[in-house]
């Protein structure tokens, strides 16, 4: 079947915020093509639920200087300090533009936009929770994506739903387009770009227990990384605190901004031991190692691995108006009502704080000395700007996608006219059609869910919330024998149309991948920071960790540099809350 070819100016892997923000200012200087792996209002931005972070100051004082201090402290001093201060300064513009483009925010009476209290966000540099959450009741990333599609189509983005790249062609220190699989007809697709931007969101599938979506596999990050690109900080992997128990399903912070409390088997608000100050609002890698001490100490609930999250002293107004989508989860998966019962929780994987690395403006580093990738972009939850750091603050998320989404498209605006058309050559396309038909003819009998869920579960019992040296190298020799079985993997669809078990073994390398890189990368940080706790060492050292982990793909395994942290106006300090 041959390839069919497409030209645009512009192609964005990814229909998320921040693949649709970048598109929308991208827009502007070319033509645009937006490749999505679903319907693009499918994409997982939409289930983003508790807000975004801005300093607005409606409900009380509030400024961008506390914000910029309380994401460096959330990132444990691993965020770089330049590019918060630029996210966080940026925030009132952003969330007043989205409202321009039509997002419809929760009100005040007067009539502003509303804000709830988020973890890790202070007021005075630490001295009490504050309100800087602008929330659509809790469907917030869907009120923000659905905006932002709509601003696309009127703009004239053209989307191309159910495209599953398989290759980012990179050639001579320039990103020269994208190879793509639409899964209607099995065709394989050819898009030549003078720009390619990345905002192909995360990869939480690593997980047994996820919040993620399915299709959350971190495709394009294995994909730059097998091209020789590096990728940063994939240690750092954020467990939510309040996943539903048994499913992962999320229960946003919202919950606890609205005065939820997690209690556990006697009845203990335990959160005022671990974070006396802020309490059930700590940022969450705390409040995760929280839930799960109390539960390895046989306080959980009845015993068991869970303990609750308890929302039955909030108002049912409250609830219903600024929590219905909870509401409804709780009734649908758990047949409970949370003004009535409390709701059993256990931490979920989440949130990836590492991924492509790039500068401020989303261009692409191809190395730890900030050398960059001609016409490659990237932004979102794939990338590593590095915002986030060790940890990142609720509500951080929507916002970084939007700021950096927007700016990389400003990027593309100044850099397009020196970026000269690329060709994709036949032989890059023919490489992809014979790496498919290679999977298509396998005939072992390994079975792909079989492999995944190994790996999963590998992941969730040696590299999740607590590691240690022997949990790290057990993972990662496990991940070496899984990754010779994939090599025997079977698949019995041998058609070319919504051939979704050829996608699935294709993502399944992909996660073998990331896994490797991630137990590595964690292995080499013999400290606890943010979200990776190392219970062999469980203290942070600002000496010999301040400082970015950049992992390469090598003939002789992966390769591990460093990059020191940018420091502008914050010392590294004992987190407390």
């Amino acid at each position: 079947m041959a390839a069919e070819f497409h030209i645009h100016d512009i192609v964005v892997i990814g229909s998320g915020l921040a693949g649709l923000r970048a598109a929308l200012e991208a827009k502007r200087h070319g033509t645009v093509a937006v490749l999505a792996k679903l319907y693009p209002t499918r994409c997982h931005s939409t289930a983003a639920q508790g807000g975004i972070a801005a300093a607005l100051g409606n409900e009380e004082p509030d400024s961008p200087e506390w914000h910029f201090y309380d994401t460096v402290k959330g990132s444990d001093f691993l965020g770089d300090q330049d590019a918060i201060e630029v996210m966080c300064e940026d925030a009132i513009r952003t969330v007043i533009e989205l409202e321009h483009m039509g997002v419809p925010f929760s009100r005040t009476p007067e009539g502003k936009i509303a804000q709830r209290r988020f973890g890790g966000h202070t007021r005075d540099f630490g001295a009490a929770p504050v309100r800087r959450a602008c929330y659509s009741a809790d469907r917030t990333g869907h009120a923000i994506v659905f905006a932002l599609y709509e601003q696309c189509q009127l703009a004239g983005v053209e989307f191309f739903s159910e495209f599953h790249v398989l290759d980012i062609v990179v050639r001579d220190g320039k990103a020269a387009g994208v190879i793509a699989l639409e899964l209607a007809t099995g065709k394989l697709h050819a898009f030549q770009a003078r720009a390619v931007v990345v905002a192909s969101g995360g990869y939480g599938r690593l997980f047994k227990t996820t919040s993620n979506a399915i299709t959350n596999t971190g495709d394009c990050l294995s994909i730059l990384f097998q091209r020789g690109l590096p990728l940063e900080d994939m240690e750092f992997f954020q467990f939510h605190p309040t996943g539903i128990y048994g499913l992962g399903i999320l229960i946003t912070e919202g919950a606890r901004g609205e005065g939820g409390v997690l209690r556990n088997r006697q009845g203990e608000r335990f959160m005022e031991r671990y974070a006396p100050t802020i309490k059930d609002l700590a940022p969450r890698d705390m409040v995760s190692r929280a839930i799960l001490q109390e539960i390895r100490e046989g306080r959980g609930i009845d015993g068991r691995d869970f303990v609750y999250l308890d929302l039955t002293h909030v108002p049912e107004g409250v609830i219903e108006e600024r929590l219905p989508e909870i509401r409804q989860f709780c009734r649908v998966y758990l047949g409970i009502d949370p003004s009535d019962s409390p709701i059993p929780v256990v931490p979920t994987a989440h949130y990836g704080m590492g991924g492509i690395p790039t500068d401020i403006d989303g261009r692409v580093l191809s190395d730890e000395r900030g050398n960059v990738v001609r016409g490659l972009y990237a932004a979102g939850e794939c990338a590593c700007v590095s915002v986030h750091g060790a940890n990142r603050l609720g509500c951080n998320s929507l916002l970084d996608t939007v700021v950096f989404g927007r700016r990389a498209g400003i990027a593309i605006g100044r850099e397009l006219k020196y970026l000269e058309p690329s060709t994709i050559q036949d032989e890059e396309v023919k490489k992809v059609e014979s790496d498919i038909e290679r999977v298509l003819s396998r005939k072992g009998k390994v079975r792909t869910a079989h492999l995944r869920r190994a790996l999963q579960e590998c992941m969730m019992q040696r590299c999740s919330v607590f590691r240690s040296e022997s949990s790290l190298k057990e993972a990662l020799k496990e991940i070496g024998d899984l990754r010779e079985m994939y090599q025997e993997v079977g698949i019995q669809d041998k058609g070319r149309v919504f051939n979704t078990e050829l996608t699935e073994v294709i993502e399944l390398g992909h996660l073998i991948t990331l896994a490797e890189i991630v137990a590595g990368s964690a292995l080499q940080r013999t400290e606890s920071r943010g979200a990776h706790y190392r219970e062999d060492h469980p203290e942070r050292d600002d000496r010999n960790f301040l400082k970015h982990t950049f992992a390469f793909s090598t003939d002789r395994g992966i390769l591990f540099r460093f990059k020191d942290v940018t420091i502008t106006r914050f010392q590294p300090e004992e987190r407390r809350y």
